[in-house]
């Protein structure tokens, strides 16, 4: 039954990273997909916010679950999140300045504690 459960689990994580990819290659497509008018943009920041939301609590379970070390590791990951919003903040017209004193400043954050709680 764990290798099952593991399995299906393996399979979600795959599907939601080609669902996240097509966001960002095919949006009208993906906004379709997700049940909503590609220019809501209600849709679009209730999105961002569920998926925020959700980006605090996932390294906070990894923490409850997994202790600092796993901690660490989760706020590595996380570190993607802010990255590819500093490219989201450049390429859409946003200035170098926000990109660089929100978005790049926290995924620096985000690998400089989380190596070091991963390395603990």
């Amino acid at each position: 039954m764990t290798i099952v459960a593991l399995a299906v689990a393996l399979l979600g994580c795959a599907f939601i990273l080609f669902i996240g990819g097509r966001f960002l290659l095919a949006p009208e497509i993906a906004m379709a997909g997700f049940g909503v008018p590609a220019d809501s943009l209600r849709a679009l920041t209730s999105i961002k916010g569920v998926r925020d939301i959700t980006s605090g609590v996932v390294p906070l379970v990894a923490l409850a679950a997994g202790g600092i070390h796993v901690f660490g590791w989760a706020m590595l990951a996380a570190a993607i999140t802010p990255i590819g919003d500093a490219v989201i903040v450049r390429t859409n017209g946003g200035t170098l300045r926000q990109a660089l004193t929100v978005h790049a400043v926290t995924a620096a954050l985000l690998v400089a504690v989380g190596l070091i709680l991963a390395l603990v």
